[in-house]
């Protein structure tokens, strides 16, 4: 992501911590010495945070430790009687890099973190900070009039790595393991996932914060949670969603200094009312004068929970992902496809509206590729974990559709004034904490576009068959993925929902209310495009056989075919159930899905019975306990949208 520039920042969390440790071991006289250590850790871009922010004898003790460099370390933490109370080799991330320790009832007095770096020289081979812990809890940070929480530091490459390291261990877990929740408050209340839990000494996590972001959302969410606790910037646009051969535009931007009048309606009125204002025809000159949200109840933790739900979430929709790159006046601008540069925290925006955001990147081994991991918000709150693969992250070059590809967010920084403003892509790309700012994903057609992630992923060749076992996986886990949505949509109907209308024309991919929780047209034409990947895999290895570690003695015709018998056992061997309208279980082959494709085409509607959600034939014992249907006249309007699905096409936003 950065440059190789020297390491300026140093997190505001932890600022008055090392202001006082370097009162104490750096005299005035010793400037020399001082540089030395600035020097080592400049080299290595070091960050430390320490949670909470106050810290104290009533609470856990969590401290971090990151760096730009993939140093080989060990972190430890020792009280104020010089015991170690708790040690660790192991490094997280890649990049940036970090070390975690936690005591769970640490001693009052001063704590020393140290990491001690193997190979390093004498001047460079421990790094510690001296770490305060009262007796008593201290004041708490206060709500502010001029702010919805007030500023205490700036975003910059210190920050930005403590982010990722944040994201990180907050989607962690092996890759082969299912990562999902019902909602994001299930994770940010899991204290062995959340270091900053509590950070505020305010038990704001424990108020039972209900935050049930969309994909749009999350990573608004992650970012301006992260910013709440820390003491950060922030702020959203209010963007278009684009049409008419345009990308969407952002012509207001607000910040938690210059608030968004609260809107009168609920977050579901908002968002579907949003058409007419930030919708294809958005007006500028309609939108609302910006003002203190009169609405936001007092209190730093009741406002900051208020900002998010309804604040953020009515302003913010896949739009605002979806900008044109060169765009300056965005909430998020393009980076390099490197492995330096998606680091957690990275969002995916594809260009029909669905928005990721990366966790982490796993580096490619002898015995297996490289993988990028994300996280993403479904209409119904699940949060849940997926590989980068062609069949979760779609990409498409065209101008009404807006800029895809991965971003970041624009970092929020104080103007001379004390205001805050967002700094310009010029400004990223001369600035040394970032340097990051890269039109190169707009220069790319589709398959460069894919090609260039797998070398981004995977840098040396791939085994064949290895590859094509792990691309099968990756399909498994979005039909996995499928059997939760449909099975939401099952509850709602045995519930006592009503019928769901359907949206007419391109609306049924874009909509809000029961349509967008339970019914899955959008999950439904991605399943559809990533069937076709896994079956072309053959055909892919045999076109770019330059990039797989082929066998000498077989060609890439024999590889393909040996690829073919391989996917054929797989899909059939491979099997998933999921709960019929009666609640009884039905177990499928992956090959039943491949099979059944045609079906799926028209698969996604909520006042269908599951069993035809998941293309059970007519008249089979699978399809015996179906008894709800969708009307006629909702399957005429199926059968007319039919083709897109068909064609793998998305239709133009109308």
């Amino acid at each position: 992501m950065f440059p190789h520039r020297r390491f300026f920042g140093i997190a505001p969390a932890i600022l008055p911590i090392a202001i006082a440790f370097l009162s104490l071991v750096v005299p005035a006289s010793n400037a020399q010495a001082k540089d030395a250590a600035d020097d080592c850790e400049g080299v290595i871009g070091l960050s430390v945070l320490a949670s909470p922010v106050a810290p104290w004898n009533g609470a856990p003790l969590r401290v971090i430790f990151s760096s730009e460099k993939p140093i080989t370390a060990e972190f430890s933490l020792a009280g104020p009687d010089g015991a170690v109370a708790v040690k660790s080799n192991e490094r997280h991330g890649g990049p940036p890099y970090f070390w975690f320790a936690e005591v769970a009832s640490p001693a009052a007095g001063t704590w020393h973190a140290k990491l001690t770096r193997d190979g390093g020289d004498a001047d460079c081979a421990t790094i510690t900070r001296e770490i305060t812990v009262g007796r008593t809890a201290s004041a708490p940070i206060k709500a502010t009039s001029k702010s919805v929480w007030p500023v205490r530091g700036a975003w910059n490459r210190s920050t930005e790595n403590l982010y990722s390291a944040w994201i990180e261990k907050l989607f962690d877990a092996p890759i082969e393991q299912e990562l999902s929740w019902p909602a994001l408050h299930e994770v940010l209340r899991d204290k062995s996932r959340n270091f900053l839990f509590n950070h505020l000494g305010l038990d704001e996590d424990s108020k039972k914060l209900v935050l049930k972001p969309d994909c749009a959302d999350l990573p608004y969410f992650l970012r301006a949670y992260f910013a709440f606790k820390t003491g950060l910037p922030f702020g959203y646009s209010k963007c278009t969603r684009g049409g008419g051969g345009k990308a969407p535009r952002c012509p207001q931007w607000f910040n938690i200094q210059r608030e968004e009048s609260a809107p009168a309606t609920d977050q579901n009125d908002a968002q579907a009312g949003s058409g007419s204002l930030f919708g294809v025809f958005g007006n500028a000159a309609a939108q609302t004068t910006p003002s203190r949200a009169s609405s936001r109840p007092p209190g730093l933790v009741p406002g900051f929970g208020y900002y998010l739900r309804t604040t953020v979430a009515n302003g913010v929709h896949s739009g605002s992902g979806r900008t044109a790159a060169d765009d300056d006046n965005t909430d998020y601008y393009p980076v390099p496809l490197t492995a330096d540069a998606l680091r957690p925290g990275t969002i995916y925006a594809d260009p029909y509206g669905h928005v990721l955001v990366l966790v982490k990147r796993i580096a490619q081994t002898s015995d297996s590729a490289g993988v990028f991991l994300a996280v993403d918000g479904q209409p119904d709150g699940t949060v849940a974990r997926k590989r980068f693969w062609r069949g979760n992250f779609l990409f498409a070059q065209n101008p009404s559709l807006g800029s895809p590809g991965f971003k970041r967010f624009r970092p929020v920084v104080a103007d001379a004034n004390g205001g805050l403003r967002r700094l310009a892509n010029a400004e990223i790309s001369k600035d040394p904490q970032y340097g990051d700012f890269s039109l190169e994903q707009s220069k790319l057609g589709v398959e460069d576009f894919y090609d260039r992630m797998d070398d981004v992923m995977s840098p040396e060749p791939l085994d064949p068959l290895r590859a094509m076992k792990e691309t099968i996986t990756a399909l498994e886990e979005q039909i996995k993925t499928r059997v939760t949505s449909v099975e939401n949509g099952r509850k709602y109907q045995n519930g006592g929902g009503a019928e769901v209308a359907i949206p007419s024309g391109s609306s049924i991919f874009e909509t809000t209310g029961a349509w967008e929780d339970y019914s899955t047209p959008s999950r439904d034409l991605r399943l559809l495009i990533a069937i076709d990947v896994v079956c072309g895999f053959p055909d892919r290895v045999a076109r770019r056989a330059d990039r797989y570690a082929m066998p000498k003695d077989k060609s890439p015709s024999e590889v393909k075919g040996e690829l073919d018998s391989l996917l054929a056992a797989e899909l059939a061997a491979r099997k998933f159930s999921y709960p019929r309208s009666d609640g009884s279980t039905w177990t499928l082959a992956m090959k039943d899905v491949i099979d059944r494709a045609a079906d799926l085409e028209m698969a996604y509607n909520v006042n269908d019975c599951v069993e035809l959600r998941w293309g059970a034939p007519q008249q089979s014992d699978e399809a015996s306990t179906c008894k709800r249907r969708a009307s006629s006249a909702q399957r005429s309007k199926m059968a007319e949208y039919r083709a897109w699905f068909h064609d793998r096409r998305r239709p133009a936003r109308e």
